[in-house]
């Protein structure tokens, strides 16, 4: 009996204990608010949190007695960032070591290295990430869905993420993983199982096939790409009919579509299709671009990838240099005429391709090519909230929606470059970072390169 009570009065304690918990209040104070909608920043800034909900937010309202205060000076408060196009799997900084010694690292080993990059991303202040495409050779463990699954158990720090599993592509396409191999070196060539698909019907089961192993989004190539060994960066790489059985498939299956596509041909035809989002669209012309506007489709324009290329594009092999140079002298027109047209832009970087961690280096690039900076916040709060399906729980800071708050050190409106510098990070109302530097994560130069997954630039 003595035990019973014992147990009994445990629980009772337990749960208390539970419940004080996930109803202690937070006050969060700062300066400057950008509630990820408005077209100014707010002064005298509080946010109100119980558990995992905001549940007031605004300039100078009352603060709830007995709620724990939390002061961050001369801050600006922002819904935490989104990036829509990342790659946490994957670590492409070093090309040429990671192609020749490709196959030193096992899969397992491949999925623990992206733990610290998941942990460099949250605390660089990105709450939410779409991770767009990773694989390993001759391999069906979908890792992208493993740290997801893990980051939302707890078991690893991390944004939250919706994954595409493998990237869908066209036999010796930019998706291809031997694209630049000979033939059968990995044993066999890949099919419709690993994500490379041929014909209408080919390309229906492999987007089935992605569902079923966990994918949020489908992720396909549709045009050439820069990080690709045996393909042109802007030629169609699947023909109308079969992206349109992709984007039918995929939206009968209630999931949204994100093309990889530099070249304007398959742009057009992927937009008259009605994709969701065109990354990159390095060569998108003007009446392209007009196109999008009136069909809404997004932009994720990831400029980080081809600044960080030719930042160092002698390190690259010379078939990648002259497409990386094309890439990028087109990239600066087809952004400013995105911007003139009124295009949507949604917030992506294609980190793996720089290291993770240095997402927010994508604001000045979008900044410097006329986006005006409450637009690149909103980029990447409100508008890709809605390019994910989940504006109903993310992206502003408003009540009723999850607790993801970010407080950058200044005020980005006025330099853009303080969203470099974020000084705390909540995420579903728990507090990851709080002062002090973010947590470093090794690059490829810096430790043994991985098998290759889907290069995606």
């Amino acid at each position: 009996m003595n035990r019973l009570r014992f147990l009994a009065s445990f629980l009772i304690a337990l749960t208390t204990t539970a419940l004080a918990q996930t109803n202690t209040t937070i006050a969060l104070k700062a300066a400057r608010m950008f509630d990820g909608k408005a077209k100014a920043l707010v002064t005298n800034a509080v946010v109100i949190i119980q558990g995992d909900k905001i549940v007031d937010a605004g300039s100078g309202i009352a603060i709830p007695q007995g709620a724990q205060v939390i002061d961050l000076g001369e801050a600006t408060l922002s819904p935490g960032f989104i990036d829509a196009h990342t790659h946490l799997t994957d670590d492409f900084t070093d090309f040429n070591k990671r192609r020749i010694q490709e196959l030193q690292l096992n899969v397992s080993e491949l999925a623990l290295n992206s733990v610290p990059r998941a942990r460099a991303t949250l605390d660089a202040g990105f709450t939410t990430v779409r991770d767009v495409g990773s694989r390993a050779t001759n391999s069906h463990d979908c890792m992208d869905v493993a740290l997801r699954n893990a980051i939302n158990r707890g078991i690893v720090p991390g944004p939250r993420m919706l994954v595409a599993t493998h990237g869908i592509g066209a036999t010796g396409g930019h998706f291809d993983p031997m694209s630049g191999f000979r033939d059968f070196l990995f044993g066999r060539e890949p099919d419709w199982t690993d994500g490379i698909a041929d014909g209408p019907d080919e390309i229906r089961k492999a987007v089935r096939q992605e569902v079923k192993n966990g994918a949020d989004v489908i992720k396909a190539a549709v045009s050439g790409g820069v990080l690709s060994m045996a393909d042109e960066v802007d030629t169609p790489q699947f023909t109308p009919p079969e992206i349109a059985a992709l984007i039918d498939e995929s939206h009968r299956l209630r999931k949204k579509v994100a093309v990889h596509c530099h070249g304007d041909q398959a742009g057009h035809d992927a937009i008259m299709a009605g994709v969701d989002s065109i990354e990159h669209g390095s060569f998108l012309k003007p009446e392209t671009l007009t196109l999008m506007k009136s069909k809404g489709t997004f932009l994720t324009p990831t400029l980080m990838a081809s600044e960080y290329i030719m930042g160092k594009i002698s390190a690259y092999p010379p078939v990648l240099q002259a497409k990386a140079k094309a890439a990028y002298d087109a990239r600066s027109e087809m952004f400013r005429n995105a911007v003139r047209i009124g295009v949507k832009i949604s917030f992506g970087t294609d980190s793996g391709v720089f290291p993770h961690g240095q997402n927010a280096k994508e604001f000045k690039l979008m900044a410097d090519l006329g986006l005006a900076p409450i637009e690149c916040l909103r980029a990447a709060t409100a508008n890709a909230a809605d390019l994910l399906g989940r504006a109903a729980q993310i992206g502003t800071l408003e009540k009723g929606k999850l607790a993801d708050i970010i407080a950058i050190a200044g005020d980005p409106t006025q330099d853009i470059t303080t969203t470099e510098r974020v000084s705390f990070v909540m995420k579903d109302g728990k507090i990851f970072r709080n002062g002090g530097a973010p947590t470093p994560v090794a690059s490829a130069s810096s430790r043994t390169a991985e098998q290759p997954t889907a290069a995606d630039f």
